[in-house]
């Protein structure tokens, strides 16, 4: 196999881990196309949510979250990787271009990472009564700050501030057949490819607000167990300095950074980005921080148990190849 050429069994691994990577209620909105050693990474608005993403904000921070992994899957196969965001004014769609190089000495971290790929999955459980310590405080802030991201961790009385805005949330939701309708489409029942099934969704918490976000739609999961979740969750807020495409691109790898950093340190991680939907509790939750920036996520970590998964689609259902083209 020449040097400026992918086998097909290293574009199964690195697309494989690309798309192990999260995305809103798990469409997985990306695709790739591989010609020789670059790999390009659009969005796909196919599998957009237009009632709660209508910018595709959210999209892009996921496709962000799959270049991270790619890059560390890299790493493993003996890669180093460069890669540019955004970078065809003339196509936004694509939101990434990788290029690999064959190297002798990898990438330490990324290699080491790409270990946790598999493990990391998002839990929706009550976690467990044992402090996020300080070292890895530090070093989910660390990993962050590599991708040019920042990670506020919140002290107590402005994680109820933040808590208190998913009540807003509620409100206005409250007569939104969009939402709702978007959300029954993607959440709930057996899913073998995409959405979340009913088996990941988790307890309901006994308490509201809960630090963790009931995605249930369906009668039945809607009367699935009650639980009581922690009092005082541990939440932490990813920001950018602007709110760019590329930037909010650059979210998605310090967020897949910080996930799996956490994963490596025996945590898991749930989302909690009700207020991160509308413009004016977005712009709130940035001012809790009392930083600068944009808010781009909000992240509970925590040691829990994962009950179950979400799939993914095969790496068959996003790949096109140069080679397709000459055959």
């Amino acid at each position: 196999m020449p040097e400026d050429q992918l086998s097909m069994e290293q574009i199964d691994v690195l697309l494989g881990a690309a798309v192990a990577a999260p995305s809103m209620h798990n469409t997985q909105p990306w695709r790739f196309e591989v010609n020789g050693t670059v790999i390009d990474v659009f969005v796909d608005g196919s599998r957009a949510l237009p009632a709660e993403d209508p910018t595709g904000r959210a999209m892009r921070i996921a496709a962000g979250a799959a270049i991270f992994n790619l890059r560390c899957a890299a790493a493993a196969l003996h890669y180093d990787s460069w890669y540019g965001l955004v970078p065809d004014p003339a196509d936004l769609d694509l939101v990434g271009r990788i290029v690999l190089q064959p190297t002798d000495s990898p990438n330490r971290e990324l290699r080491e990472l790409f270990d946790q790929i598999p493990r990391r999955h998002t839990s929706r459980e009550p976690v467990r009564p044992v402090k996020v310590p300080t070292d890895s405080r530090v070093a989910l802030t660390r990993a962050a700050m590599a991708e040019n991201a920042e990670l506020s961790w919140l002290p107590p009385d402005q994680v109820h501030e933040v808590l208190g805005l998913l009540i807003d949330t509620d409100l206005r939701e409250i007569g939104d057949w969009h939402r709702r309708a978007e959300r029954a489409h993607w959440v709930g029942g057996d899913r073998a490819v995409d959405g979340i099934p009913s088996s990941v969704l988790g307890p309901k918490s006994a308490v509201y607000p809960a630090p963790v976000r009931d995605l249930g739609t369906k009668p039945a999961d809607q009367t699935r167990a009650r639980t009581t979740f922690e009092a005082d969750p541990v939440l932490a807020v990813l920001s950018t300095a602007g709110d760019s495409l590329a930037e909010q691109v650059a979210a998605g790898l310090g967020l897949q950074h910080s996930l799996l950093v956490a994963t490596r340190d025996g945590l898991k991680a749930a989302f909690l980005n009700q207020p991160l939907e509308f413009d004016d509790l977005r712009r709130k939750v940035q001012r809790i921080t009392g930083k600068p920036g944009y808010a781009q996520m909000v992240i509970r970590f925590g040691h829990s148990t994962v009950r179950a998964t979400t799939p993914r689609r095969p790496v068959s259902a996003f790949v096109h190849t140069g080679s397709e083209e000459q055959s």
